[in-house]
């Protein structure tokens, strides 16, 4: 029998993978339930290919064009908001690939865990923000988390068959984006189009800018102390351009176990939804012969804040690391639509992180007032 699995943001990057992923696996997976913000046509064409259960669109305005186009087919149609967590709650699926980006993707993560299904995380903001409710969540339920972001799967894949106790580091490796050696002094003059050309992987607009600030590997650091239950100073950085080295972990005795391939999102997102199989597939294989040299760098936190300010939110917790990527989500959207300069970016985070009321111990409620403190905090910076 085929393993039912519901897609969150199936139109953005990872859930288009993730579809790519299903068709080469067609027999081995089932699509059950779809969801899209705004982008109605290609959920359509997904949904007409894939014939699941039920949709979401979340841009209310896309409902009756959705609606129109499928008129001739029993899939239901959901909108909005409430919809989206109507279908992040089901447990008729067995397994939820959560591929949405930003804030907005983690109380659809709580809503699958307290189904008890388990759930495939590309939505990093899911444990930035929520950490602590996740982990306590999941001590309830039966869910497991599978990592997807290719750090972290790489990091899942060389722990196993390891006793936690034998590893002394976890090592997350990153690219620099496009800015590793541009000039610190220019960054005032970087425009939008400069900071979506990354080097190496094909993103979404808001990955991109999050890769141009490293702010994502800042977060990736607070996801792997959630996922991977590590003290933050046993959880290391390091630069490396090439991508080859997804990152790796440092043993006791002296070992490195690092897992490698080409820049392709297919492969981990195949793995979470396979788990703990690898099974064949037609992606394309590193050569190593073609790669080059591989090389690595300390992070310069000069001339990428936005990794100190993550260090800084898990020292904290409670609601920094939250306040931290609200303010992200927001300053990042009022970069790309030109509203302020690319260094504006970790001064608006920091503002935020170190300004707002702080809680301890935040419930969803404090979670969603903090959003309109944050939002109106950044909206109001010049």
């Amino acid at each position: 029998m085929p393993k039912r699995i519901s897609i969150l943001g199936s139109t953005g990057s990872i859930g288009v993978n993730s579809l790519e992923v299903i068709s080469h696996l067609k027999n081995k997976l089932e699509v059950i339930y779809l969801t899209a913000h705004r982008n109605a046509d290609l959920l359509v064409q997904q949904a007409l290919k894939f014939k699941p259960k039920a949709i979401c669109i979340s841009d209310e305005l896309k409902y009756n064009d959705v609606k129109r186009q499928l008129n001739n087919t029993s899939i239901k149609i959901y909108q909005g908001r409430e919809g989206l967590l109507e279908i992040a709650s089901r447990d008729d699926v067995d397994i939820m690939l959560n591929g949405l980006v930003g804030a907005s993707g983690m109380e659809p993560t709580l809503k699958a865990i307290n189904a008890s299904v388990d759930v495939a995380l590309s939505n990093k903001e899911s444990l930035v923000m929520a950490g602590e409710i996740i982990r306590k969540a999941l001590n309830k339920s039966k869910s497991k988390l599978f990592p997807v972001d290719s750090e972290h799967s790489a990091i899942w894949q060389c722990l196993r068959g390891e006793k936690l106790d034998d590893v002394r580091n976890i090592i997350l490796t990153g690219s620099g984006g496009p800015f590793r050696e541009r000039e610190i002094s220019t960054f005032y003059d970087i425009k939008v189009e400069d900071a979506l050309k990354h080097p190496n992987w094909s993103m979404g607009r808001k990955i991109s800018i999050d890769s141009a600030t490293m702010m994502n590997k800042g977060f990736e650091v607070i996801e792997a102390y959630w996922l991977f239950n590590f003290k933050l100073e046993n959880i290391k950085i390091v630069v490396h351009p090439q991508s080859v080295i997804h990152s790796m972990i440092e043993l006791k005795d002296g070992a490195i176990k690092a897992q490698m391939g080409v820049p392709d999102m297919k492969v981990p997102i195949q793995y979470a939804l396979t788990y703990p199989r690898h099974i064949a597939s037609p992606w394309k294989r590193l050569n190593f012969f073609d790669c080059g040299d591989l090389t690595f760098q300390k992070p310069d936190f000069k001339r990428f804040p936005c990794i100190d300010l993550a260090f800084r939110s898990l020292k904290k917790k409670g609601t920094a690391g939250a306040a931290l990527n609200l303010a992200n989500d927001y300053s990042v959207d009022r970069f790309l639509k030109n509203e302020i300069k690319f260094p504006e970016i970790p001064k608006i985070n920091e503002s935020c992180l170190e300004n707002h009321n702080w809680i301890k111990n935040p419930t969803l409620e404090d979670l969603k007032e903090l959003d309109i403190w944050v939002k109106e905090h950044v909206k109001g910076f010049s």
